[in-house]
């Protein structure tokens, strides 16, 4: 999974990142500093890989991963190339999902490039940017495409010139590509054209230090951040990026206490992390064994064989059957061979969709 941490110049994006990624892209105070995209792959924090590499005493521990992608500040006309629009624009389509960095905080010594604070017009400057490269994007696929569309001789061409009408359309009234309703016809059509607002989205709003452990009722610009995306289909959650860049560079005991003394239960990191794998329909199912614990990402809905298949070709290909069993049963049991003899096991076939959590051994014959 790879996440593209977006936003406009100054408002808290590659602190955000350096603390997610320890990659240390440079976070001064002033617009572009991040010239090219710094990327970073984040570890999966899961529980689950360390208990059953305990109960296993696997000699290697193996977490999923997802790769941030920092990209350099955004200005209004990004779409036609000013500030760094043009780099923005091609580095983010090749991104998951977008996580939008937006300025919840008040600080006369960060300067807004707006001049005040206001989160939503920060979020549709960026989102109406999108939006026009988007309708550029599909001007030159309709050109390219409306003579074969012609006389409807080729009815896959004048199928997607139709749509790419309609599809023009929605986004000349600044409507984002994601939102208009569409045929599972015509999804394959819009997911093959790569449109940036089309992407799923993450709203990250980043408070102060002095916000931190404050009720939503107390934060109106963080309800108005909330109350928009609820509106639009996408995600949210409320980070104090400084404090994460602190909380980035101490031992794990340490940030357990510093968590608590704000009333926090989990890390920034770990709220966008578990934010983008909703956003995005993933799940992870569990390998365990003494010589590798590990965790592999499918999408929700996967079946047994094709998630066999993450693991080797070979896996789906010669699909015979899994043995599953749930993670917390499986401890419980003491193993796999415990879990066999109180029946916990269970034999799944071809049709099995795989759960969350799941620990399993794939039996295949090539």
């Amino acid at each position: 999974m790879k996440l593209g941490v977006v936003g406009l110049p100054n408002v808290g994006k590659s602190t955000l990142f350096n603390a997610i990624t320890h990659a240390g892209a440079d976070a001064a105070n002033y617009p572009f500093c991040t010239i090219e995209p710094n990327v970073g792959v984040v570890a999966v924090p899961d529980e689950r890989l360390d208990k059953l590499a305990a109960l296993y005493n696997s000699q290697k521990v193996t977490p999923a991963v997802i790769e941030f992608v920092d990209i350099a500040g955004l200005v209004k006309g990004a779409s036609r190339g000013e500030g760094l629009g043009n780099k923005f624009l091609s580095h983010i389509r090749e991104v998951d999902a977008i996580v939008h960095v937006v300025r919840c905080f008040e600080d006369e010594n960060i300067t807004h490039v707006e001049s005040t604070v206001d989160p939503i017009r920060d979020i549709e400057t960026i989102n109406l940017e999108l939006i026009l490269a988007d309708i550029e994007a599909v001007t030159r696929r309709t050109d390219r495409i409306k003579n074969a569309a012609r006389g409807g001789a080729d009815k896959n061409a004048a199928a997607e010139y139709a749509f790419l009408q309609k599809l023009s359309a929605h986004l000349e009234q600044e409507k984002p590509a994601g939102s208009l309703p569409v045929t599972e016809e015509e999804k394959e059509i819009l997911d093959n054209l790569f449109l940036l607002s089309a992407k799923p989205v993450i709203y990250c709003a980043n408070i102060s230090e002095m916000d931190m452990g404050a009720g939503e009722e107390d934060l109106p610009l963080v309800k108005k951040v909330r109350e928009y995306a609820a509106g639009h289909g996408a995600g949210t959650i409320v980070v104090c990026a400084k404090t994460e860049e602190e909380l980035s560079q101490m031992p794990p005991e340490e940030q357990t206490m510093f968590l608590e003394d704000f009333g926090l239960k989990e890390s920034g990191l770990s709220k966008l992390i578990k934010a983008s794998y909703s956003l995005l329909g993933l799940i992870s199912y569990l390998t365990a064994g003494e010589k590798e614990t590990r965790a592999w990402t499918i999408r929700r809905g996967t079946k047994a064989p094709q998630a066999a298949g993450k693991i080797h070709s070979d896996f789906e290909k010669g699909f015979i059957r899994a043995e599953v069993v749930d993670w917390e049963t499986l401890l419980e049991c003491g193993g796999l061979t415990g879990a066999r003899e109180k029946g916990k096991v269970r034999l799944e076939g071809k049709d099995y969709v795989m759960k969350d959590g799941d620990v399993v051994l794939f039996r295949f014959n090539v």
